[in-house]
């Protein structure tokens, strides 16, 4: 059984244009039809619903009260079968790109770049999905991943942007001795202050290890506030509630602003890093590929605390607190 037992939508057309004007010749001439075209579509219509539409007078038309309704019910209906047409057209010229990322790494990299992206390529319309979700590019959910992880977790064809150097930050509140009882100048100051943690922190974003490293594994600092996001842990490190392990990638236009600052030269390195993946999809896209290439340059301009140590120097997960010393590296 048909699920729509409707008039054909020319008939429709024609009535409403005939209504809206109140002739059936100025309908004609405004859909490029003649006269009696448009008469025997509204005659059609008038025979498929049983009644009339029209009151058909020597030198005017008028409008029944059936006629009145489905003109407004016509006119509501092309509407918006119009607007979405047209929607459906534009769509067709803008090139969309959806990215999926971290929340952190949107927040405190992609999104203060992400200008100069649209500045090289405004027809391309960028999503940014920001949640820590893995979602399925194989089905098309995201053109464009860049995740926080270990070597070897992710596909060949996934390309590193950067590594991940760690390094305490803070407010320069907390440094300051005319703002602070006890300035944040060694470690051994951290006992006076807050540790800001990230509930799923694993290896030097993990106070607990980083402390081990400096052998430092019995401080008790003052207090301590966790988070879900990274990007909510800088948020209350530039409030000055505490002290971060800022990832130097994310937070350098921080510190050169001069919102954070690098209370001790002490920073890490670990295997973790970001990786940019694309979904099989939008292989040879080339909007995508302009995207991939752009995220590249970006990454490779982007400015470090030093040079990016070499790839041997790494660092695990809690249990490796032994081998972690040797992956510090003190800046002087």
């Amino acid at each position: 059984m048909k699920r729509f037992t409707l008039p054909p939508l020319d008939l429709i057309q024609g009535f409403e244009a005939a209504a809206r004007t109140l002739s059936f010749t100025k309908a004609a001439e405004e859909l490029n039809l003649t006269q009696s075209a448009i008469s025997r579509q509204i005659r059609a219509l008038e025979d498929s619903l049983g009644l009339p539409l029209f009151e058909r007078h020597t030198r005017a038309l008028s409008l029944t009260s059936e006629g009145r309704r489905l003109q407004r019910t016509a006119e509501e209906i092309l509407n918006l079968l119009q607007e979405t047409t047209d929607r459906i057209r534009a769509d067709r010229r803008i090139k969309h790109l959806t990215v999926t990322t971290t929340a952190g790494f949107a927040t405190l990299w992609l999104i203060p770049r992400l200008k100069r992206f649209t500045a090289l390529h405004p027809d391309v319309d960028v999503r940014i999905s920001a949640n820590y979700n893995m979602v399925s590019l194989e089905r098309g959910d995201a053109d464009v991943a860049v995740r926080y992880s270990k070597a070897g977790t992710f596909p060949p064809e996934a390309e590193r942007l950067f590594g991940e150097e760690v390094t305490p930050v803070c407010s320069p509140s907390l440094v300051d001795p005319q703002r602070t009882e006890r300035p944040v100048r060694s470690l051994r100051d951290l006992e006076a202050h807050t540790l800001l943690h990230m509930d799923s922190g694993q290896g030097i974003l993990d106070w607990d290890t980083w402390l081990v490293a400096e052998g430092l594994g019995d401080l008790k600092p003052a207090a301590a506030l966790r988070f879900d996001n990274y990007d909510q842990i800088i948020q209350a490190a530039l409030g000055g509630h505490g002290i971060a392990l800022g990832i130097q990638r994310l937070v350098q236009h921080l510190l050169d602003e001069g919102s954070l600052v690098v209370p001790f030269n002490r920073s890490m390195v670990s295997q973790r890093a970001y990786y940019v993946l694309r979904s099989p999809l939008v292989r040879n896209v080339a909007h995508v590929d302009a995207f991939v290439t752009w995220l590249r340059t970006e990454a490779e301009a982007s400015i470090a605390f030093g040079q990016e140590p070499p790839a041997g120097v790494q660092m695990g997960g809690k249990d490796e607190g032994a081998r972690v010393a040797s992956a510090r590296k003190r800046r002087s």
